[in-house]
């Protein structure tokens, strides 16, 4: 069996490879060919291979969720197999609205081939598919976030619960985490979203892939927990 230690530090390098993947992906490969002028419809098109890249990762970056929440299972499972099964129950969900996520950027790709094809003449007609594409891609990206946000919340809850790390670090990421679906909660009641909301979590996830990575879990204190059953 691994030990805590080797664990921990697995699960940091799983975390830290799905950062640089979510940032490649939103701020480099879509940035600006679905977000800059004169538009997704003329963008994306320009960018096929861009697109297509940006689809596969965020997949990829789903299926490390799943691989995080597998490669904890030993050790949460030691201190509440129903914390172990909701960390991995949501990963699973994190990772189908991944899969949505990345038939968006597809439909968003397509549509805008079908647009350059057509040319300018029959441009108009093309303005509410863009419409409905563009705001599928931006729910579909917000309700995946707000799920992950929940699968990070049970992270965090775990790791500040049975001290797996230390209470302090833990603890503001229970914090952090909550102000982030506060601010993801937003755009679902007609309001704009609020990025001071998420960027406390940015920086307390990375100081705990950090933490992982150095330290592992600490396991020292299972002695003094029962498990729970499901």
């Amino acid at each position: 069996m691994k030990s805590a230690k080797s664990v921990g530090r697995a699960m940091g390098i799983l975390m830290l490879m799905q950062a640089v993947l979510g940032a490649t992906v939103n701020f480099g490969l879509l940035g600006s060919a679905i977000t800059g002028p004169p538009g997704f419809l003329t963008n994306a098109a320009a960018n096929p291979m861009r697109m297509s890249i940006a689809a596969i990762l965020m997949i990829a970056a789903g299926a490390l969720s799943i691989a995080t929440s597998t490669t904890a299972w030993p050790v949460f499972r030691r201190y509440s197999e129903r914390m172990a099964l909701w960390f991995l129950g949501l990963s699973v969900v994190g990772l189908a609205l991944a899969a949505v996520e990345s038939a968006t950027v597809m439909s968003m790709l397509l549509l805008s081939q079908e647009y350059v094809k057509a040319g300018a003449a029959d441009a108009g007609t093309f303005d509410g598919a863009a419409t409905a594409v563009r705001y599928a891609k931006y729910w579909a990206h917000y309700t995946h976030l707000l799920i992950g946000s929940g699968l990070i919340f049970t992270l965090y809850i775990t790791l500040f619960r049975f001290a797996l790390v230390p209470r302090i670090l833990a603890g503001a990421g229970v914090v952090a985490v909550l102000l982030q679906m506060t601010g993801l909660l937003l755009p679902f009641f007609g309001n704009r979203i609020n990025f001071l909301f998420l960027a406390p979590m940015g920086l307390c996830h990375l100081v705990l892939t950090v933490w992982l990575l150095v330290k592992g879990l600490d396991d020292t204190h299972s002695e003094n927990h029962e498990k729970e059953n499901a």
